[in-house]
């Protein structure tokens, strides 16, 4: 178990490299169009959930914070935690960088952004939202000056 959590960012570490470091690059936006990058932390997660998916399900099902404590407080629920934010985070830093291509926000801007995203996921796609909503306002008060 410890093995496979201190290997875990194998699997997303490039991407997230590849996104911020070399985001106009044709080999980072074609590898990044495809969903596949995020399939080897999910299969790691599926992998460690399926044989405990019994002890699991009801804790999720109806959680109660001890319990959900006691889960993250063992080595197999911490690493089963963790390869569900990296899948996650994942999934949604790719989703941010294309959308952040297709809108022409500039990599200065978004490198930051995918982050924080990668550490601290929620906080970093809440500043995404925030830089959309700045963009479409200005933009919307271009458009109405006319």
């Amino acid at each position: 178990m410890e093995t496979l959590f201190k290997i875990s960012g194998l699997f997303v570490l490039p991407f997230w490299f590849l996104m911020m470091v070399a985001p106009h690059w044709k080999g980072t936006q074609r590898l990044l169009k495809s969903p596949v990058v995020i399939i080897a932390p999910v299969i790691a997660y599926v992998i460690l959930v399926l044989p405990q998916i019994g002890r699991l399900l009801p804790k999720v099902m109806g959680p109660q914070l001890p319990e959900i404590a006691a889960l993250l407080g063992t080595p197999e629920g911490a690493t089963i935690g963790w390869m569900h934010f990296l899948a996650f985070d994942l999934f949604v830093g790719r989703w941010v960088y294309l959308d952040s291509r297709e809108r022409g926000i500039s990599a200065w801007l978004m490198a930051p952004i995918l982050f924080f995203i990668l550490m601290l996921g929620p906080l970093g796609f809440l500043l995404y939202l925030c830089v959309l909503a700045i963009k479409n306002a200005v933009r919307t008060s271009a458009y109405s000056d006319r």
